[in-house]
């Protein structure tokens, strides 16, 4: 019995050893690689660039009181299209106490002076009638009797103006209502019936009433590094995708890049403007989030080999050329590159069409554990 144990336990280091043996032999081995295959292709080259930012309206305009009050009536709302002279509002005129009272004051004493002055005046005129006056000393009291009329003319415009603000030369000639300077659209109106509102002086830029804008000019501002700010330039055309017309492309020229920068987030951006052509039957609202692809520049017809099979020793740019399928076996070759778009790229030098490079390592797929198989 003790023999056979023992037979059995020699037999047992046996395959030990020999399975050791084995293991560290196929660790040894070099382990053979596999890489997909790629052919070199003609094709076209384009680098591009993208701009972020938003469509707005060329010039938008706000439009403010030529006097302060409250807002008696709105007439228009956002997204009204209006018309330069349209009414937007009617302010109801709040006067100050102190002017108003100075214009008050005023009317009182043209008229003391107006009154008397026309007494004056007919008593002269019945005596240059009568020619018991000159006509040097008539003309006197008839340029005193007109100055005093004009005068009390003057104060009561004035004082209509102060406490109705419409004047009584002429009830259309207003400050009350506020009018559209444009034509365009009503962007937003900031204000609401029975707000204050006050007119813009030296001291305060005035309240808001509406912002107008054309939407058919319409303008997309947007930044850009400024690795990319120095291949653009004026004039350049562009294509404006908006996230809210998914199925839209618009074109756009470029017309500004600002000659400075700003630091965001740690980048130097450069602000830029392009005038965007807006189709017919398309409304674009203000605001919209728009990125800008710019083409800076294209090559057609050349050699190109995705990006992924170049390696780089230094300077100098290789390439590993199919030499046999089984095994597979390459010649690393130096080649010369050209133009880039992050995908493919040129190459001036080095190989032709239709041959073969090495392109990425296929990597064993592990066996998937069931779940039942974990369980």
């Amino acid at each position: 019995m003790k023999k056979v144990l023992k037979f059995a336990l020699l037999i047992i280091a046996a395959l030990l050893v020999i399975w050791t043996f084995w293991f560290l032999y196929q660790k040894s081995r070099p382990k053979v690689k596999k890489y997909e295959i790629e052919e070199v292709k003609m094709g076209n080259i384009e680098k591009r660039t993208v701009a972020t930012g938003k469509v707005d309206p060329r010039n938008e305009i706000l439009i403010k009181p030529q006097m302060s009050g409250i807002i008696a009536a709105l007439y228009k709302e956002a997204g009204d299209v209006v018309k330069a002279g349209d009414i937007i509002a009617k302010i109801k005129v709040i006067p100050d106490m102190v002017s108003l009272n100075s214009a008050e004051s005023r009317v009182t004493r043209a008229q003391i002076s107006f009154d008397q002055t026309k007494k004056n005046y007919d008593r002269d005129a019945k005596l240059f009638t009568d020619k018991v006056i000159s006509k040097e000393e008539f003309e006197k009291t008839q340029l005193q009797y007109s100055n005093d009329k004009e005068e009390l003319k003057t104060a009561k415009d004035n004082l209509s103006l102060i406490r109705d603000g419409i004047s009584t030369n002429s009830a259309a000639i207003t400050n009350t209502l506020v009018r559209s300077t444009i034509n365009g659209t009503i962007l937003d109106v900031p204000v609401k019936v029975g707000n204050s509102v006050i007119q813009s002086n030296n001291f305060n830029d005035g309240t808001t009433i509406a912002s107008v804008a054309n939407m058919n000019d319409m303008l997309f501002v947007g930044k850009l590094d400024e690795t990319e700010v120095g291949r653009i330039n004026v004039g350049m055309p562009m294509n404006i995708t908006i996230g809210a017309l998914q199925d839209q492309k618009l074109t756009a020229k470029l017309e500004y890049v600002s000659p400075k920068g700003k630091e965001e987030n740690g980048a130097i951006m450069f602000e830029m403007k392009a005038a965007v052509k807006v189709p017919k039957g398309v409304y674009v609202r203000a605001g919209y989030s728009a990125n800008a692809e710019i083409l800076l520049t294209k090559q057609e017809s050349v050699i190109t080999i995705p990006e992924s099979c170049v390696e780089f020793g230094g300077d100098t740019a290789f390439v590993y050329v199919l030499k046999t399928k089984e095994p597979q076996a390459f010649t690393k070759k130096q080649v010369k590159l050209g133009l880039s778009d992050g995908i493919k790229i040129e190459v001036k030098e080095g190989v032709k069409a239709k041959d073969k490079i090495r392109g990425a390592e296929i990597l064993e797929k592990k066996p998937e554990v069931k779940k039942d198989e974990k369980k």
